[in-house]
């Protein structure tokens, strides 16, 4: 938990989008997806999109949404509708600007989103760790699962992409 004053995960509204965008661009630089890629997830799916404050000023954000196991959505691709079959909870990036990390609030954001998607009842969590992230996400719970079938799409975000799932049941 973080214990910080004035520091806080907020529910990310519509006008949260060039917060996002410049936070993407300076954390993501090399995964880069429009403005409207982003802003589609949160229209797709508001319950899992959250921005991340200090003082009120936007240091991070998660977007997150239901898909399908052992598939990806592509990187910078509007998606135009979530599976209805949907069967996995999809953490599709969690960004922080330097300040903001070593804080908890990374932590506390993915517990937050794995006690939601068990509420919903989901089965699993899955998510594409990059820039050498694969080691917070196994404290989390996670672990590289091999897709064959997924070499190309992870390829598309970097060589060192892992498709990566965390068991709920």
């Amino acid at each position: 938990m973080i214990q910080f004053r004035d520091v806080a995960w907020r529910a990310m509204s519509g006008y949260d989008f060039a917060a996002v965008f410049a936070i993407a661009n300076k954390v993501h630089p090399g995964f880069f997806e429009a403005e409207a890629v982003l802003a589609e997830k949160f229209e797709l799916y508001r319950n899992g999109c959250y921005l991340f404050e200090i003082a009120e000023k936007p240091a991070g954000y998660v977007l997150s949404h239901p898909w399908l196991s052992d598939t990806l959505p592509a990187l910078d691709t509007l998606l135009g509708a979530l599976p209805a079959d949907a069967d996995t909870y999809y953490i599709h990036d969690l960004a922080l600007l330097p300040m903001a990390r070593g804080v908890g609030a990374a932590g506390e954001i993915v517990a937050a989103l794995t006690k939601h998607a068990v509420a919903m009842g989901y089965a699993s969590m899955s998510l594409v760790a990059v820039n050498g992230s694969q080691r917070f996400w196994e404290r989390h719970g996670f672990s590289i699962a091999n897709r064959p079938n997924l070499r190309d799409k992870l390829a598309a975000y970097e060589a060192a992409a892992q498709y990566m799932v965390k068991s709920l049941t």
